[in-house]
């Protein structure tokens, strides 16, 4: 999962950074409303994390824009503690949610993981494929209640697929999603983490969709079908 993180306290911005990428997503980060809000409408990512008090465009206004331009990514904003003010024409602009500075990066952390999940139609935090169920909350995968150890790109892949199961997703798809924007992205790549994915699950859930890409299917319901 790919997050952007528009920021302008380099402490903050590197501190979330860190945390975030730790906890398995690939993060841009930008310093200031008119960068942030060109990654926006350029980029592909699963959910932004907005600070309202930017430089050179305010957060609203970036939000704003983005909307107009009919880019639907979950946006989760952050306000001072006494902004209700900025809570409300934030909400209004079409942010999805909000955390109140300072804030606990559990929190952080579970509304993101929530908004991820609602964006892609999941409800529950265990995602479930067949035999294989992955845990956002811990990032734990298993088979058949048996865990599973894949790096940290392999998770990713499978991560982003079990969010959008049965849909066909193309390779480059899967690059925008994975990496960051300053990672050397090679979507050739693709095909090794999914024969890799796929050896260590041991189950078939990964169809490749000749000449589209991939498709994250449950067997069972296949031979019913």
């Amino acid at each position: 999962m790919r997050l952007l993180l528009v920021e302008d306290d380099p402490d903050l911005s590197r501190q979330m950074k860190a945390i975030l990428e730790g906890d398995g997503y690939a993060v841009d980060v930008s310093m200031d409303g008119e960068d942030g809000h060109f990654l926006g409408e350029t980029e592909s990512y699963d959910t932004i994390v907005l600070d309202l008090g930017l430089p050179i465009m305010d957060g609203v206004s970036v939000l704003t824009k983005w909307r107009g331009a009919g880019i639907s990514t979950p946006v989760l904003i952050l306000t001072a503690r006494d902004g209700w003010s900025e809570k409300v024409a934030g909400l209004d602009a079409g942010a999805d949610d909000y955390v109140t500075k300072p804030f606990k990066i559990e929190e952080l952390l579970a509304r993101v993981r929530a908004l991820i999940r609602r964006a892609a139609g999941q409800a529950s935090p265990e995602l479930t494929c067949g035999k294989v169920t992955l845990n956002t909350n811990s990032s734990k995968v298993t088979v058949d209640g048996m865990p599973i150890r894949l790096t940290a790109q392999e998770y990713k892949l499978l991560s982003y697929m079990m969010h959008h199961p049965e849909k066909i997703i193309s390779r480059t798809e899967l690059t925008e999603h994975i990496y960051d924007q300053d990672f050397d992205r090679d979507s050739n790549t693709i095909e090794v983490f999914v024969t890799r994915v796929r050896k260590k699950l041991g189950v078939a859930i990964i169809n490749t969709i000749r000449g589209l890409g991939y498709q994250l299917v449950d067997p069972e319901e296949q031979k019913t079908q």
